[in-house]
């Protein structure tokens, strides 16, 4: 049974790193959106 903790222990970490990633990626993503919402907006016919 102490086998499987520690192959629970190493999934928990794959997940928190993913997750990690997830999140980074998606709050990249979000800034660029603000980015281009500036962009196109700075350089809007008025």
């Amino acid at each position: 049974m102490s086998g499987s903790d520690g192959d629970s222990e190493s999934w928990k970490a794959r997940g928190v790193a993913l997750r990690v990633f997830v999140y980074i990626f998606a709050t990249h993503l979000f800034a660029g959106f603000i980015w281009i919402l500036f962009y196109v907006g700075d350089h809007a016919h008025k």
